[in-house]
C-alpha cells in the first residue's frame, strides 16, 4: 500500500468510518491537527459528498458537538460470495447495509464464466428494482473459492479447480461497471464480517467456513492474515489419514473426511441422495437416521485438525460458519469437545468455540466490507478530494 498522506482527508474519513472519532473535537484529539487543517479536510469530504453531518451528538457540557458520518447514499456496493455449491449476492449501501439479495445453487464447479454471467444478470435485475443502474455502483467485493494474490488481485495458481487459476475477477465484469474491485478468499470475507460485526471482542480468532469444502481464515491482532501469497489458513488439506483421494491430488486430507463433499459421499454410500450442503443441513433438521453420526464424526475430525493451529496461534476463539455449521450442536459440539479435551493446557485456557453470528448473510456482508475498504482507502480518498470536482462517481478502476 502506498504511504498514507498524513494530513489528508482519507485519514479523517478512516476515523469517522471506524467511529473512533466523529466530532471536530474528537478528531483534533486523535490527530493533533490545528482546527484550520481539520476544517479544510472536513470541507473536502463534505464537498465530495463522502460524509454528511448527522446533526448534534449528546452534549458533554456546553453546546452539543456536530457529528459526521459516511454518506451511505452516495452510491452502491455489489457483494458476492461464491461457495462450493451455492452462491449468494447482494446490493448494499456504502456502509454495508443490505438492500437486496439473491442466491442460487451455483458454485465452484460451474467455473468463472457461468458464475459471473449469472451474477451480472442478477445484479442488473436488482439494480433496476432499486431504480438504479451500473453507473451508481462504486465498489464490487467478491469472495472466491481459493487463495487470492493480495498485491495483484489475481486468483492464485495452482487451484484445486483449474478453471479458477489465474482469474482476474474484474475482467469478467463489463466495462460500464466503473467501480473499485476487492477480491479475497470466501472464508476471509466471512472472517472480516464476523470479526467486525459478529465477534469484535475476539481480536485473535480462527474462523471456519464449512460447506461443500472447508475454509479457514485467521484473524490476528484484529486483521485477517493472508500470508505471503494469499494462501494462509489452508486447513482443508491437513493430513488426517485414510485412503480417499482429495481434489488436490493427495490422499488423506481433512477435506476427504470432514467436508460437505465427504458427508455427501458417505450419505450416498448409505443410499441417501443430496446435492448441496444446504440439503445436508435439511436432513439433519429432520432427524434423518445416520446424519447426526456422520456430522459428529466430521466435527471431531475438524477439531483434531485444529489442535496444532490452536497451539501455534493461541486464539481466543474458534468461530464456525458456513452452511454445514447451521446443523448446530450435532456438528459444533464435537469440534469443541475435541479441542477442549486434547489441546494443550495453555492453548485451551479460555478458548471458546462459537457459531458465526451473521448467518447466511455473513459472506456478502464481508464482501461489501472489503469493497468499502477499497473504495475508502485513505491515500486514494486524500488524492481524490483534492480535485476541484471531487466525487465518488468518478472513482472507478475501469
Amino acid at each position: 500500500m502506498a504511504h498514507v498522506i498524513s494530513t489528508g482527508s482519507g485519514v479523517v474519513l478512516d476515523l469517522i468510518r471506524s467511529a473512533q472519532a466523529t466530532t471536530r473535537s474528537d478528531l483534533i484529539a486523535q490527530l493533533g491537527w490545528s482546527r484550520i487543517t481539520l476544517a479544510r479536510r472536513l470541507d473536502e469530504l463534505l464537498n465530495a459528498e463522502i460524509i454528511v453531518s448527522a446533526g448534534q451528538s449528546d452534549s458533554r457540557g456546553g453546546r452539543p458537538p456536530e457529528e459526521f458520518v459516511v454518506n451511505k447514499d452516495a452510491g452502491l456496493l455489489l457483494a458476492m460470495d461464491i461457495g462450493g455449491s451455492h452462491s449468494r449476492l447482494a446490493i448494499t449501501d456504502l456502509v454495508s447495509n443490505i438492500l437486496l439479495e439473491d442466491e442460487a445453487d451455483i458454485g465452484l464447479s460451474h467455473g468463472p464464466d457461468d458464475i459471473f454471467d449469472w451474477s451480472c444478470q442478477v445484479f442488473d435485475h436488482l439494480l433496476a428494482r432499486l431504480g438504479k443502474s451500473r453507473a451508481d455502483v462504486r465498489g464490487i467485493g467478491v469472495g472466491v473459492p481459493g487463495p487470492v494474490d493480495p498485491t495483484s488481485g489475481r486468483i492464485a495458481s495452482p487451484q484445486v479447480n483449474a478453471q479458477w487459476a489465474d482469474v482476474i475477477v474484474k475482467d469478467y465484469f463489463p466495462d460500464d461497471f466503473r467501480a473499485v474491485f476487492a477480491v479475497d478468499r470466501d472464508v476471509n470475507i466471512l472472517a472480516v464480517a464476523e470479526h467486525r460485526l459478529g465477534w469484535p471482542e475476539h481480536a485473535d480468532a480462527i474462523v471456519l467456513k464449512v460447506g461443500m469444502g472447508i475454509g479457514c481464515g485467521l484473524v490476528l491482532d484484529g486483521r485477517v492474515y493472508h500470508g505471503g501469497r494469499g494462501g494462509a489458513g489452508d486447513l482443508a488439506h491437513s493430513p488426517v489419514g485414510g485412503d480417499e483421494e482429495c481434489l488436490c491430488g493427495r490422499v488423506g486430507c481433512l477435506d476427504t473426511v470432514a467436508s460437505g463433499r465427504a458427508i455427501k459421499r458417505e450419505l450416498h454410500a448409505r443410499g441417501t441422495s443430496v446435492r448441496t450442503s444446504a440439503d445436508i443441513v435439511e436432513l439433519a433438521s429432520s432427524d434423518h437416521p445416520g446424519v447426526a453420526q456422520i456430522l459428529a464424526h466430521a466435527g471431531s475430525q475438524i477439531g483434531e485438525a485444529l489442535l496444532d493451529p490452536v497451539a501455534l496461534l493461541n486464539p481466543s476463539a474458534v468461530v464456525v460458519g458456513g452452511n454445514i455449521a447451521h446443523a448446530g450442536a450435532i456438528f459444533l459440539d464435537p469440534i469443541r469437545e475435541r479441542l477442549l479435551q486434547d489441546a494443550t493446557t495453555f492453548s485451551r485456557r479460555d478458548l471458546v468455540v462459537i457459531p458465526a453470528k451473521l448467518g447466511h448473510q455473513a459472506g456478502v456482508i464481508g464482501a461489501s466490507l472489503i469493497a468499502q475498504d477499497a473504495l475508502f482507502e485513505p491515500d486514494r480518498i486524500s488524492r481524490l478530494t483534492r480535485e476541484d470536482d471531487a466525487s465518488l462517481a468518478k472513482y472507478g478502476e475501469k
